[in-house]
């Protein structure tokens, strides 16, 4: 803890010392020792204590809110990264790390689906399916490669990975090993969102499938977590029979929320 309480005073000393004093209506004047904000003109700016900006800087033991946190990233004009950045350096949580990003996967990352000959396929934030390719749709016979219905039509969900596993009874005979499947994927769902549970389309497909599931009130209630990893997916498929697919899991550098899942046959 005391080496990231060091990595958070010395970034924030790069932040203060990159930023223009003019533009926050500070003189910028050969007075100046180093370049950049003085300490006291950003505790001024963040509204805390001279003092206590100081002791940030230097990385002592205190304890550091994230109202403050969230004041310094205001006052620095940080980036999206460098703000969870300081964040998780300090050990809190950003009270604005819910905000939704846009679940959204974008045309050219959708336009290469076409051109991976295995199936492939992206999730969402809430593991809603953005886009798959052909190969995916014929993998997952019966819900893939149906048409989606209109959206005018207000009471179709779209389609999503927890609610294909635990509110699809075909997917029981589908997936095998159902429910050690179940458990796991319950786990990863949980792993993924858990520093964002508060977002309201979170709330509202978790409350749907802990009505819609016993398996998944139980599983769920359990509090497993386990990072998404890949390996081996064995499926019953309807018209193959018994297929199995090592599985790898991407993450776009600019959006890593969405997951580009890829399922490779296995010889």
């Amino acid at each position: 803890m005391d080496s990231r309480r060091k990595e958070l005073g010395e970034f924030l000393q790069v932040l203060r010392g990159r930023t223009a004093p003019e533009a926050f209506g500070f003189p910028s004047g050969s007075r100046r020792r180093t370049q950049g904000l003085r300490r006291e003109e950003v505790a001024q700016l963040a509204g805390i204590s001279p003092t206590w900006y100081t002791w940030i800087e230097q990385g002592r033991k205190v304890n550091v809110s994230a109202d403050v946190l969230g004041r310094l990233a205001q006052t620095l004009r940080l980036t999206r990264g460098e703000r969870a950045y300081i964040f998780e350096l300090a050990g809190r949580r950003d009270p604005l790390g819910a905000a939704p990003e846009e679940d959204a996967a974008p045309e050219l990352l959708t336009g290469m689906l076409g051109d991976i000959g295995i199936p492939a396929y992206i999730m969402g934030r809430t593991w809603d399916m953005l886009a798959w390719n052909k190969a995916a749709a014929a993998l997952f016979a019966g819900w893939l490669d149906k048409p989606a219905k209109s959206h005018k039509l207000a009471h179709e969900p779209p389609r999503n990975l927890l609610r294909f596993v635990f509110l699809r009874p075909q997917t029981r005979k589908f997936l095998v090993d159902w429910e050690t499947r179940a458990r796991r994927i319950t786990a990863e769902f949980r792993a993924d969102c858990r520093t964002r549970l508060d977002e309201p389309a979170l709330v509202h497909l978790i409350e749907e499938l802990k009505k819609g599931s016993a398996e998944f009130s139980r599983f769920w209630k359990q509090h497993d977590v386990l990072e998404r990893q890949g390996g081996e997916r064995a499926f019953n498929h309807p018209k193959w029979g018994l297929v199995s697919y090592q599985q790898v899991t991407l993450h776009p550098v600019e959006q890593e929320h969405l997951k580009l899942v890829l399922l490779k046959p296995e010889e």
